[in-house]
């Protein structure tokens, strides 16, 4: 099955939708207070700042996710979520390229993004990509006991993580 990976405005019904049930995940993953992030402002996404994108397969959305920039070099990856229905089928690493490809084309030359230690999929996803640990950073280093941090190079922008 194709992977077919789409802009999406992130105030839609369809984002609306993938991101309660990431949300509903997060929250039952992570109970402790301080430990999700779920913020995201549509201004963060809009086009020349960001890009939110859905991913369908045989004309489902099962996945969503989000690169905003950070400052002029630096791009963030959020609210990545794969349905579980559709994990282990290359959902997650079609979007990983997709949003690596936006922040290439937002001029961003690092990326960088936070996942939480309970999520050993998004871990293994991220570090097959490439992503390697980073100082917490931004937000983050307020949940120290639940976030871990990755950065890298955006494929074909230079720079370190």
């Amino acid at each position: 099955m194709t992977v077919r990976i789409r802009p999406e405005p992130i105030v839609s019904s369809v984002a609306g939708a993938l991101i309660a049930a990431l949300n509903a995940e997060l929250s039952a993953l992570y109970p402790e207070s301080g430990a999700t992030h779920f913020r995201l402002d549509p201004e963060e996404v809009a086009p020349g700042r960001g890009a939110f994108v859905v991913a369908e397969r045989e004309g489902e959305a099962v996945g969503c996710g989000a690169v905003r920039l950070l400052d002029a070099g630096t791009a963030e990856l959020k609210r990545m979520y794969v349905a579980p229905a559709a994990r282990g089928l290359g959902v997650g690493r079609a979007l990983v390229d997709a949003l690596e490809q936006e922040a290439l084309r937002l001029g961003a030359r690092r990326l960088v993004l936070e996942t939480g230690i309970r999520q050993h999929a998004a871990l293994a996803l991220y570090r097959n990509a490439g992503y390697v640990a980073i100082p917490l950073y931004g937000e983050y280093v307020h949940s120290p006991g639940t976030s871990i941090c990755l950065g890298k190079a955006v494929p074909g922008g230079g720079d370190e993580p």
